[in-house]
């Protein structure tokens, strides 16, 4: 169930009033930055604070208008983000947006089909390591061209593609090649999305930076289905809900 939080949103609003305050009066970046306190602490808070503010944005009640000054401001020493999302490069997929998350809150890292690669996940081990976030989100979304290419184009038109489209592919083919049959499109798409997203959790929590701070409780690592037409996020947390079936 997705949750709203109205007293969070009240704190929020108070913090942003005295940052505003702050600035005012003439304030050091150090003082403020240190107003500025971790939105999750834990690895469930960090999936709750998520959660919270995609509730707030599906349901048409964003706290986030825009980037003020005194929260770029806040930002300049340095960045504590709670959350690590590996999304998708696909642009009617804004991660902050969608989870209604201020600067510094979220650790973005976009790729066309949310795939995990030597780079992404460098940048994921990079934010893990020196930044400390307690969760790592896979998001996939409804529609995604990667993963249609994958389920659709055949080997031949595959060796037709640039180098680097026939390695996103091969990322994703491996979860799309034996979906079970299902006549409605759509829900055949979810499914090939929502399966790319388990192999690429799967994926992740095999790098060795990523299984150390699982080990340690330091994060949760999960998955994601972003749903454009409605703006909501189911998320995918058990372990069954992440089982690899192919």
């Amino acid at each position: 169930m997705r949750e709203y939080d109205e007293q969070e949103d009240d704190e929020l609003i108070q913090q942003d009033l005295q940052l505003s305050e702050l600035a005012k009066r003439g304030a050091t970046m150090e003082e403020i930055a240190r107003l500025r306190e971790p939105v999750a602490r834990t690895p469930e808070e960090a999936v709750r604070a998520l959660k919270i503010g995609n509730a707030r944005f599906y349901g048409g009640r964003p706290l986030r208008q825009g980037y003020s000054p005194v929260e770029r401001r806040s930002q300049i020493i340095g960045q504590t983000p709670f959350a690590v999302v590996l999304g998708c490069s696909d642009s009617r997929v804004p991660t902050e947006y969608v989870f209604d998350q201020g600067p510094g809150h979220i650790f973005t890292v976009r790729v066309a089909g949310n795939v995990v690669s030597p780079s992404t996940a460098g940048s994921i081990e990079y934010a893990i390591r020196h930044l400390k976030p307690h969760v790592v989100v896979v998001m996939g979304h409804e529609g995604c061209g990667a993963v249609h290419a994958a389920m659709t184009l055949s080997e031949e038109e595959v060796r037709g593609e640039s180098e680097g489209m026939r390695r996103l592919i091969e990322c994703i083919a491996p979860a799309v090649r034996d979906l079970p049959p299902i006549r409605d499109a759509k829900a055949r798409m979810r499914e090939a999305v929502i399966a790319s997203v388990r192999r690429q959790v799967h994926e992740l929590r095999r790098n060795e930076t990523v299984s150390d701070a699982l080990a340690r409780g330091q994060i949760a690592v999960i998955g994601a289905y972003y749903e454009i037409s409605s703006g909501a996020v189911d998320f995918l947390e058990s372990e069954e809900d992440l089982r690899v079936d192919n």
